[in-house]
């Protein structure tokens, strides 16, 4: 049966094709298809799939070694941890995690692995270069966000029924604080100064700022969407620009993104993507944001700078994760 390309669709290539004139500079989007347990590579000049290569079972959370040649990536029905190389996508090896690991995140120092394991209520640190476990340190139930601070000293862990962000010590490997939240927290997200700590909670529909210094919260933003149900407005994935002015919220099954000012907490406008909005990731010039759409299976690409988006790209089943290359 043919189909005809949506409004929507018809926009996105129309907005694309005005893109070419000033394409962002030529990095590598890394997408975790987590139905088809396969990574797509798009070249985000091109804006298009270059490659796709099968991974582990149901890969979902993925980050990149700093020098950029290896791709880390949550096999969650593996119950474990697998690294590729960048390039050729050959894997390379597995590091142990606890079961069913989902969203992971690095250190600054390179080394040190912190990831989120559902299934036993634990964050495991383990070393990339030696493959070991350094040590596993007890969260809340079902952990899941896994946010950094720019200077390494503070990891972020949100669990998603015991509705905490917990403060961990990077260097003691322990919990000093925890911040009760909104009804399912999935992503934790520091901004570049340090001063901001954002919380999404998917069933509460609402995203929480929290001061680092002090763990106080400082803000709590809602979202409104005309003809859209409260129900269906369920904050995920969040990102923040380098210039801490401004953050976008994946807000899940209300397939938009919210362009939020950091400043205010004020919802400035809602940017119409795929359906089912999870994760982001900027490239490092900060001129582009890709989302993964688990329900259409695409990645809408949002121009930052006009903060619209540009163009769909189709990747596989479910995408779930992305991260882009540092160079």
């Amino acid at each position: 049966m043919l189909r005809r390309p949506s409004a929507f669709s018809a926009l996105l290539s129309f907005a694309a094709v005005a893109a070419v004139a000033s394409p962002a500079s030529a990095f590598t989007a890394y997408v975790t298809n987590e139905k088809d347990n396969t990574v797509s590579v798009i070249d985000t000049e091109k804006l298009e799939v270059i490659k796709t290569a099968k991974v582990g079972q149901r890969p979902r959370g993925i980050v990149m070694s700093q020098d950029g040649k290896w791709i880390i990536i949550c096999t969650s029905d593996d119950n474990d941890v697998k690294v590729y190389d960048a390039k050729t996508l050959e894997y390379i090896k597995s590091l142990p995690s606890g079961p069913d690991p989902e969203l992971l995140t690095l250190h600054p120092d390179g080394k040190r692995l912190y990831i989120a394991n559902e299934d036993d209520n634990l964050v495991t640190v383990v070393d990339i270069e030696t493959s070991k476990v350094v040590t596993e340190i007890p969260v809340g139930v079902e952990p899941e966000g896994m946010g950094m601070s720019p200077d390494g000293k503070v990891l972020v862990n949100t669990s998603e029924t015991t509705n905490m962000a917990h403060f961990i010590d990077t260097t003691k490997h322990e919990t000093f604080d925890n911040v009760l939240v909104d009804s399912r927290p999935r992503v934790a997200m520091f901004n570049a100064a340090q001063t901001q700590l954002w919380v999404s909670s998917e069933v509460g529909g609402t995203v929480t700022i929290i001061n680092p210094a002090d763990r106080k919260i400082i803000g709590k933003i809602n979202f409104e969407i005309p003809g859209i149900t409260r129900e269906a407005i369920q904050p995920v994935g969040i990102r923040i620009t380098k210039d801490d002015k401004i953050a976008f919220v994946a807000l899940g099954p209300a397939n938009r993104v919210a362009v939020v000012d950091t400043a205010t907490f004020k919802v400035l406008k809602y940017i119409l993507v795929g359906q089912r909005v999870w994760q982001m990731y900027f490239t490092p010039d900060d001129k582009l944001l890709f989302t993964t759409n688990g329900a259409s299976n695409d990645v809408t690409v949002i121009d930052v700078a006009s903060q619209k988006a540009i163009k769909s790209i189709k990747v596989g089943r479910y995408p779930w994760g992305v991260v882009v290359s540092p160079h």
